[in-house]
């Protein structure tokens, strides 16, 4: 059942409205970027991810079989605590497992173990890559998780998808000369509309990766990663809808 109002814990002097922004813009719960459905307050300049809002104090995940992860509103211990998912620094809410050490921001815990584009492109998340396979954005096998195209000739890094959201939109608003949206800092930036722009190309790191593969087989993995980028991006992101398909259906290769 969709929620339009609630109230949260972390802010409960107003209720939160569900509002659908096409612009970015920084989640007071996790602290990380977002961009569609979020939950808003109307008087306070509060938002939070539909993720973040709708978090249940417990959860368990499938690559974690013995871990009990609980909701914490800020990373437990004194020192500095990544997420294993994206392998990014955790500075807001986090589910912990106090047993493992293990960390994931609630929109990570929450990424489908597979997606399908409609158009027989599927991807199936893992927590690692195998020998021989690199990320096609980085090039490494590191970097915590990451999706992979079902015929295995396409991956790429949660965290590179999130670094090149957050390049897009950063280009964005020094291309643009545009006020940066509230707190976002160094983080993202506030644009008019994201129809019809683009993400970073990954020609520069394809074509290294590909160097002496043939053309055909180049070609294909080009268009996998046209498709299957997108779908990622809509994963990450927690909105599958047709905003956000604009937002990478554009350049990316030519």
């Amino acid at each position: 059942m969709k929620m339009e109002e609630l109230y949260h814990p972390s802010h409960p002097q107003h209720r939160l409205r569900a509002e659908y922004m096409e612009t970015p813009f920084l989640c007071d719960g996790c602290k990380e970027a977002g961009i569609g459905l979020k939950y808003t307050c109307a008087v306070c300049e509060f938002d939070l991810h539909k993720a973040c809002a709708l978090a249940p104090p417990a959860v368990a995940h499938p690559f974690y079989g013995r871990c009990d992860f609980r909701l914490h509103a800020r990373p437990p211990g004194p020192g500095a605590r990544a997420c294993d998912a994206c392998r990014k620094e955790v500075l807001g809410l986090v589910y912990h497992c106090s047993r493992c050490g293990f960390d994931l921001h609630p929109c990570c815990a929450n990424l489908p173990r597979r997606l399908d584009d409609g158009d027989g492109h599927r991807f199936e998340l893992c927590t690692k890559l195998p020998g021989g396979a690199a990320c096609h954005r980085c090039g490494a096998k590191g970097r915590g998780w990451c999706y992979r195209s079902e015929c295995k000739n396409y991956n790429l890094h949660v965290s590179c998808v999130k670094e090149m959201l957050v390049e897009s939109w950063e280009a964005i608003y020094l291309g643009q000369g545009r006020r940066k949206s509230k707190g976002m800092g160094q983080t993202a930036a506030t644009v008019p509309s994201l129809r019809g722009t683009t993400v970073p190309s990954l020609r520069g790191t394809t074509q290294s990766y590909h160097r002496g593969k043939a053309v055909g087989k180049v070609r294909r993995c080009c268009e996998i990663a046209v498709t299957g980028l997108r779908i990622i991006i809509s994963a990450i992101l927690g909105d599958p809808t047709a905003i956000i398909a604009a937002v990478v259906g554009t350049l990316i290769y030519k």
